[in-house]
């Protein structure tokens, strides 16, 4: 009988307190002052593009560290509509909108935004037709988003935090569209551009940062009836470097030495697709930003979020003199 009276008790104990450990465990919301300072400090701020941003309407979307569109899709849209930025472009943040569980980053003037009804009225006079409103620049923006996600909430965040969170697509702290671009391709890659090398496998972006823009262009077709385009670089008596690209691809390298000799390469030495495999099946990436602490254990995979990760920023005590963070606008500029 007295279990029977417990038991009850026990469980009322139980549900009462689990709630009240879980709120103890969430980062506080973001506040109004924090708000501020992140469109202040952030607001203009001039960075270096580490991925594709797909021109028209269409931006990015970033959570836990994974941007999609990506893959076959990102590919599909940069083919359909070209980029508006690529890895190692300079670009400035021109507006930013904090929701309520993202926040919206538009660099260089934002998309293509639909034009209001009344921006289509006109008014027939003796001089012609004249528009209602002056037309809006938009219509030849040519920026695009990021969408930087949360959880359950935009949580209260620091400005070193928030600039990690955006590593994957901005960099703050790149001097050179050079140190950017290397910072965004594999470790093969950032070594063959910086000893100035040309790999078979690389596309055209890779061959222009590791050579720069060839002295001369020649278009031909291979016995194949295949065309290609011959990059050469260099002039005799120094080594001349013939890149032939197929596509947006290095198919065959040929360097001829100063002594005379000969050195064709045309087996593939690097493989871009193995990155874009990795990217299609949503894979994180193992340097992915995160601001857990040392030790700190990922929460379980959870049907609304199946990666199982988490962008939650860790509860932190305030500042003795305000409830926001001091430290925003200091991290923020450089």
């Amino acid at each position: 009988m007295l279990f029977r009276c417990v038991l009850p008790l026990l469980f009322a104990i139980v549900l009462g307190v689990v709630p009240s450990l879980a709120d103890e465990a969430l980062p506080p919301r973001l506040t109004k002052e924090t708000r501020e300072q992140i469109v202040h400090a952030f607001a203009s701020e001039l960075v270096y593009i580490r991925t594709y941003f797909p021109m028209g309407k269409s931006g990015l979307k970033l959570k836990d560290g994974a941007l999609t569109p990506n893959g076959d899709e990102m590919q599909r849209l940069m083919a359909l509509w070209g980029p508006a930025a690529k890895p190692g472009d300079q670009a400035r943040i021109s507006n930013i909108e904090i929701k309520d569980k993202f926040i919206h980053f538009e660099i260089n003037g934002g998309p293509v935004k639909k034009a209001k009804w009344y921006q289509h009225i006109q008014i027939q006079g003796a001089g012609g037709a004249t528009p209602t409103s002056p037309s809006d620049s938009n219509a030849n923006a040519r920026g695009s988003f990021v969408d930087l996600y949360f959880d359950k909430y935009v949580p209260e965040l620091t400005g070193p935090e928030l600039k990690q969170l955006l590593r994957p697509v901005f960099d703050f702290d790149s001097k050179s569209p050079l140190e950017a671009y290397l910072e965004s391709v594999p470790p093969q890659i950032r070594d063959a551009i910086k000893s100035h090398n040309v790999l078979v496998g690389m596309n055209r972006e890779m061959v222009t940062y590791s050579k720069g823009r060839p002295t001369r262009k020649v278009r031909e077709h291979g016995d194949d009836g295949v065309e290609y385009e011959e990059w050469i670089y260099g002039d005799p008596p120094q080594d001349v470097d013939f890149v032939r690209l197929v596509s947006d691809e290095v198919v065959r390298v040929e360097t001829m030495k100063v002594n005379g000799q000969k050195i064709i390469r045309t087996d593939k030495e690097v493989d871009l697709g193995e990155t874009k495999v990795a990217k299609k099946k949503g894979e994180r990436p193992p340097n992915a930003p995160t601001l857990r602490r040392p030790g700190e254990e990922m929460p379980e995979t959870s049907a609304e979020d199946p990666s199982g990760g988490s962008s939650r920023v860790p509860s932190r005590k305030p500042d003795s003199d305000s409830g926001s963070s001091p430290q925003l606008i200091a991290g923020a500029s450089r």
